[in-house]
């Protein structure tokens, strides 16, 4: 943490019964179409090394290669008509206040090379385990005394976990970001000692805690400096501009870390916008729903 296909359409039959009333032969045609991907397709893959132009970090590990799934529910989506989001939450401040939250965690680590691999250590937890230990984190709370309102959406829980690991508990990244939510070990010291907690690296279910305590973290330090408090991960409040609502900017900082999102006196930033982009898709297209 604190890091297509193509298919062709049916045949087209358009022109048959001109060519038969003209030369009294059929003919048929077929051409083929580009269907959309089931997923938003985001600016980089998501394993790609460092785009050069953004510093933009890729996830430690492909979550798509290292399952072998694809990441949609449905390899035929039913295109829906979109809805214009009807913004109720203020937009983000147009420079940050202070914030109010003065612990923070370590700056994330740089990049590992593309062409390290990771290792695996110990056993692999279970689809079953791995969803209840998500749902067990997402079901927290995290700011009982100054934001009991703070929840975690089990489906934000689930995404950036597949984005991550691909919910492989085991698995140890180059950068090293550990098991099922890529937690880096400095960010899992660093919050034990912020809020009191014993939570082990290498458990899957205090992995998941871990990664769910620092979106927790991250949402009422966002909030705080730039929602007026307003701690909603609501992705209806988010407009075409990424950096308009608060989802966006934790997930961001869930990868690139809190200091490059959310600085006093400076506007909201997104500086991982692929990222972004895929854990937005993942929250809705992911196969990882279904498990």
């Amino acid at each position: 943490m604190v890091r297509r296909a193509r298919r062709l359409s049916t045949a087209v039959l358009a022109g048959l019964l001109l060519a038969n009333a003209l030369v009294g032969c059929a003919a048929k045609g077929e051409s083929p179409q580009d269907l959309a991907a089931p997923v938003a397709v985001t600016d980089a893959p998501t394993d790609a090394p460092a785009d050069e132009a953004t510093g933009e970090p890729s996830p430690s590990v492909s979550a798509l290669e290292s399952m072998g799934a694809a990441p949609s529910r449905s390899a035929t989506p039913t295109k829906k008509p979109t809805k214009k989001p009807t913004r109720t939450a203020p937009k983000p401040l147009a420079v940050a206040k202070p914030p109010t939250e003065t612990q923070v965690p370590p700056a994330p680590p740089k990049p590992a090379p593309s062409s390290c691999k990771p290792t695996y250590k110990g056993t692999q937890a279970t689809r079953a385990q791995v969803k209840a230990a998500l749902t067990d984190a997402a079901g927290r709370t995290y700011w009982p005394t100054s934001a009991p309102d703070i929840k975690v959406p089990l489906t934000l829980l689930k995404a950036t976990a597949w984005q991550e690991s691909g919910w492989q508990s085991n698995i140890y990244a180059c950068d090293g970001g550990v098991g099922l939510m890529q937690v880096m070990p400095g960010t899992a010291t660093w919050m034990n000692q912020r809020f009191e907690k014993s939570y082990e690296l290498d458990d899957y279910r205090d992995n998941a805690y871990l990664g769910a305590t620092y979106l927790a973290w991250a949402t009422k330090y966002i909030g705080d400096m730039y929602f007026e408090a307003d701690y909603r991960l609501d992705p209806a409040l988010c407009t075409a501009e990424l950096n308009s609502c608060l989802l966006n900017a934790v997930i961001a900082s869930y990868n690139f870390g809190h200091g490059a999102v959310a600085q006093e006196g400076e506007p909201l930033a997104i500086p991982n916008p692929s990222y972004v982009r895929n854990v937005r898709a993942l929250m809705t297209e992911c196969v990882c729903l279904d498990y």
